[in-house]
C-alpha cells in the first residue's frame, strides 16, 4: 500500500504564494510520475502540474508561469510552488502518484485565495 500525505495549504491573499508538499510512503518500487490536481467548488477535477521521474514537467495553461512543480526522487516527494495566486486558484489540491504498483491519491489540502 502507498500513502500520500499533502501539506502546505492554507489561506493567502491574492498575489501571495504557497508551497505544497506531497510525501509518498509505503511499498513503492518506482514512481513514474507525481503531480497535482485540483477541484474548485462546483467544478470538475483538473490537472495542475505533473513531473516525471526523469524530471519533465507539464502544466495547465492557467498556471503556467506562476506555478512550479519539482520533485525529490530519493524522498518520493513532490512540491508545488504557487506564486501570484489568484482567487480562481481556490480549490482542494490533490497529490497523485503513478507508481509501478498502481495509481494513488492523497486526501487533499485546501488552498483559499482571498481577493
Amino acid at each position: 500500500q502507498v500513502q500520500l500525505v499533502e501539506s502546505g495549504g492554507g489561506l493567502v491573499q491574492a498575489g501571495g504564494s504557497l508551497r505544497l508538499s506531497c510525501a509518498a510512503s509505503g511499498s513503492i518500487f518506482r514512481t513514474n510520475n507525481m503531480g497535482w490536481h485540483r477541484q474548485a467548488p462546483g467544478k470538475q477535477l483538473e490537472l495542475v502540474a505533473v513531473i516525471s521521474s526523469g524530471g519533465s514537467t507539464n502544466y495547465a495553461d492557467s498556471v503556467k508561469g506562476r506555478f512550479t512543480i519539482s520533485g525529490d526522487n530519493a524522498k518520493n516527494t513532490v512540491y508545488l510552488q504557487m506564486n501570484s495566486l489568484k482567487p480562481e486558484d481556490t480549490a482542494v489540491y490533490y497529490c497523485k502518484a503513478l507508481t509501478s504498483i498502481g495509481t494513488y491519491w492523497g486526501k487533499g489540502t485546501l488552498v483559499t485565495v482571498s481577493s
